[in-house]
């Protein structure tokens, strides 16, 4: 009867049972875990899957459309809170939203008339922003469920989805089979690589659809301080389509070469792109000084001191600052009303299949897609 008290004592001292859960000293570690979203009309489940790194950094991801639902960021007194625009159910993003989070494809941005043409057939698109096609059609990339797999390593944690888009879904040829791995490190980054390939040539351009607000969603983004490294931008006619040609932003508002308040430029309408665009809804090019992932733009509430730092393969990015958000949704007990968020869509340029003079998004048969943008969080 005296064995089992002394075995008990045993394993304690050898740290292999433990009466207690925790203590100061032992670290955190980090986890993916998993819950029900909800059902979507056609009877399909939405799941919920949420990171957190050993800092306590957590980011929530629903295999729905990809969609980044909350995403938490430290500030200069080491408190956490969300500084993405969603919502806490999948109901709201059912009814409808612009993107909030999304994985955007098969082409990011807009396409003019939704019309293109490749290897000389001409291909219709879905007309649902204005004139034009955008972020996919009716039906894109952030409307589906993904399949998702759980990634649980080490120092990272991670969510890979996978998505079959079949040959003329949404009008774009080809069996595009792709794939975009989520991972969250101890750096306090969140990286999103996208692979793709196809069996029949086609037009891809992917991105994430984020809208951040580094003050916790507390006010608008007028004060945040924005830096992008790039020297000129794609101009755009008044229903947002490129001129094609670039302009550089050298003396006008585009100028975010050093870190500077949105602010300070957004309402100057008298300058034609800042008018057209209701604001900054533009593509900038970037500068590169090296292949692969470079650091390109910083974004820093002066308030909390939270930073954020994007990094990325692509050669441009979409900056937006909320301009047709309107106040008609809420969530996260804050309105979303104009300029409320700003995104920063890694990507190629807008219209690229009717600009050849435009770096392409053409991919083939026998070619893989391969992209990587990464958002990196700390206190300044």
């Amino acid at each position: 009867m005296r064995r089992l008290p002394i075995l008990l004592t045993a394993l304690i001292g050898f740290g292999l049972f433990s009466c207690s859960k925790t203590n100061k000293e032992e670290k955190m570690i980090s986890t993916i875990s998993k819950e029900a979203f909800g059902e979507l009309p056609d009877g399909q489940q939405a799941d919920l899957y949420t990171l957190t790194n050993a800092n306590g950094m957590t980011v929530n991801i629903t295999n729905y459309g990809g969609i980044i639902t909350k995403l938490t960021a430290p500030d200069k007194k080491g408190e956490w809170a969300d500084v993405v625009l969603g919502f806490d159910s999948l109901a709201p993003y059912l009814a409808g939203h612009p993107f909030f989070g999304a994985l955007v494809g098969r082409y990011g941005n807009r396409i003019a008339k939704g019309k293109f043409k490749l290897d000389g057939k001409e291909y219709t698109l879905a007309i649902n922003n204005g004139p034009n096609a955008l972020h996919g059609g009716i039906k894109g990339f952030d409307k589906v469920i993904w399949k998702a797999t759980e990634i649980n390593q080490d120092s990272v944690v991670g969510l890979q989805l996978e998505y079959l888009s079949k040959d003329m879904e949404e009008g774009y040829p080809g069996n595009l089979t792709v794939k975009v791995v989520y991972t969250l490190d101890n750096d306090n980054a969140l990286s999103i690589n996208y692979t793709a390939t196809t069996d029949k040539a086609t037009v891809v351009n992917l991105t994430n659809h984020s809208y951040f607000n580094l003050t916790g969603l507390k006010r608008d983004i007028l004060d945040h301080e924005v830096s992008i490294a790039s020297d000129s931008i794609v101009p755009i006619d008044t229903t947002l389509i490129p001129t094609g040609k670039l302009q550089a932003v050298e003396g006008t508002p585009f100028d975010f070469r050093k870190p500077t308040k949105i602010s300070s430029g957004i309402d100057k309408v008298e300058d034609e792109q800042i008018k057209n665009g209701g604001g900054y809804d533009h593509c900038w090019v970037l500068k590169r000084t090296e292949p692969g992932l470079m650091l390109f733009a910083t974004v820093k509430d002066p308030e909390s001191g939270r930073f954020m730092e994007v990094f990325t393969t692509e050669p441009a990015v979409q900056f937006y600052t909320g301009n047709f958000l309107d106040g008609k949704l809420k969530g996260k007990n804050a309105t979303y009303s104009k300029r409320f968020a700003l995104c920063l869509e890694t990507e190629h340029y807008p219209d690229s299949p009717n600009q050849p003079q435009f770096p392409t998004t053409v991919l083939k048969p026998g070619e893989t897609y391969n992209t990587t943008t990464k958002y990196r969080f700390s206190a300044k």
